[in-house]
């Protein structure tokens, strides 16, 4: 839009300023020719007899004969003038003056200043003002012969300036005029030929979202020549993902159920040293913690954007039948709807475990805090427990430390949310709550598209 805009005001307006200088020059190449078969006509019935210019009462051009007509004539021929600084000087003294010019209050030493002598051929035209009004004049120089003498005489043509500025003025208001109901209907078509053409960008753009909100698993749409390439390619790296993805999961899940059938074995028997049964315990503890692993989606950008509000309805509802005994209160603040751009198995695997924590370290409160800001999904679970330890805290952010020998309420289940906000490149914050004075987890997700 930038592109076309710039190419209409600057574009089109250049091209009405050649054309209005265009036709100006045309005008005042007009006006000269006119002028100048004029000054043909007037010297056609000029005569010489005796060293004395002979001029017909009557023109034929009758504006020549109409006081103040507008198209005056005059005839000047080149004296000797001397002076104190130009001694020497040539002056036009006039000859003869058309009856149109009569009335016109004209100085004779007014107009033999500003008029300057030509050489005999020679051609001037100019523009002049004339009393305060601007004025054409067109001179030419002849000589006419008498015997072995020389008559050298100049032809002056004078037209009012005044017709041909309104026609220019004219032109120019109905150029510009004519220019405005260009542009917009340049505009106009070419916003309707950009709509047109940049269309299946738009429709591109739409179906990506579609992708990427889970509501499609490919493009479907025909593209032009110009796109159907990127949109193939595009749908191999669709197909490519999920089935890696598959792959992963599968595979880890049966890496886990392989694992677990010699280890029930192993448990079976009855001879089994409480060491070994402790190294058993914990290679169990490690199958089922793969096994969430392999059930979660992960980081995708190709994820449905999971309504966050009735995740947490259904999830406080199990924590709620869990811990029923308890008497513990929970205090839930959603703001704007916010939505989950991932796995709903993946938000029920966060909120859970760090849920169930603060309910197992909480005395009597929970809160869970989540909002939607600019491009930023935020959700803080604070409780009013004991709390963490600030070295406690260092190290459960370190990577690839494991939380399991921690308090009660911060075990296993927090290894398996760091690894899952790591997948969705997210960030987790652990500090103190100041509300309620425990612990307070702070998962900050930042939308990159």
């Amino acid at each position: 839009m930038v592109s076309l805009l710039a190419m209409v005001i600057i574009i089109l307006p250049t091209i009405a300023f050649i054309i209005m200088n265009s036709f100006e020059k045309h005008m005042m190449r007009s006006i000269e020719n006119e002028l100048s078969a004029y000054s043909y006509s007037i010297l056609a019935v000029a005569e010489v007899e005796q060293s004395n210019l002979v001029m017909p009462e009557v023109l034929i051009e009758n504006q020549f004969n109409v006081s103040d007509s507008g198209l005056y004539a005059f005839i000047s021929a080149p004296v000797k003038h001397k002076s104190k600084t130009t001694p020497g000087a040539l002056r036009n003294a006039i000859l003869w003056r058309s009856q149109s010019l009569l009335t016109m209050d004209i100085v004779d030493e007014q107009l033999s200043i500003k008029l300057v002598p030509l050489v005999t051929g020679a051609k001037s035209f100019f523009s002049l003002e004339i009393n305060g009004s601007p004025h054409f004049i067109y001179s030419y120089a002849v000589s006419f012969s008498e015997g072995s003498d020389n008559f050298p005489i100049t032809v002056h043509i004078i037209r009012d300036k005044q017709t041909f500025s309104q026609l220019i003025s004219n032109f120019k208001r109905q150029l510009w005029l004519g220019l405005a109901v260009l542009m917009v209907i340049i505009l106009l078509l070419q916003l309707v030929w950009l709509m047109w053409t940049l269309k299946p960008l738009s429709t591109l753009e739409h179906e990506i979202k579609a992708v990427e909100q889970g509501r499609a698993e490919k493009l479907t749409s025909l593209y032009p020549i110009e796109l159907a390439k990127l949109t193939t390619q595009l749908n191999q790296l669709l197909i490519t993902e999920q089935k890696q993805r598959q792959r992963y999961r599968n595979a880890l899940s049966d890496l886990a159920h392989s694992l677990k059938t010699p280890l029930a074995v192993l448990q079976a028997q009855r001879d089994i040293s409480a060491v070994n049964q402790e190294q058993i315990n914990r290679i169990n503890a490690t199958i089922e913690h793969q096994l969430k692993r392999a059930q979660s989606a992960g980081h995708s950008s190709w994820l449905l954007g999971i309504d966050i509000k009735p995740v947490v309805d259904k999830l406080l509802n199990t924590l709620a039948k869990i811990y029923q005994s308890e008497q513990k209160q929970l205090m839930l603040n959603l703001t704007d709807y916010p939505t989950f751009k991932g796995d709903e198995a993946d938000l029920l695997e966060l909120l859970g475990n760090l849920l169930d924590n603060a309910y197992k370290a909480a005395k009597s409160t929970i809160m869970l805090t989540i909002s939607q800001q600019e491009k930023a999904l935020i959700m803080c679970i604070e409780d009013d427990g004991i709390g963490i330890k600030q070295q406690q805290i260092t190290q459960i952010l370190e990577r690839g430390v494991r939380a399991d020998t921690y308090e009660a309420g911060h075990g296993v289940g927090l290894a398996i949310v760091r690894d899952l906000m790591a997948s969705y490149q997210g960030e987790m914050h652990i500090g103190t709550s100041a509300a309620l004075g425990g612990a307070k987890f702070t998962l900050s997700f930042t939308d990159k598209t």
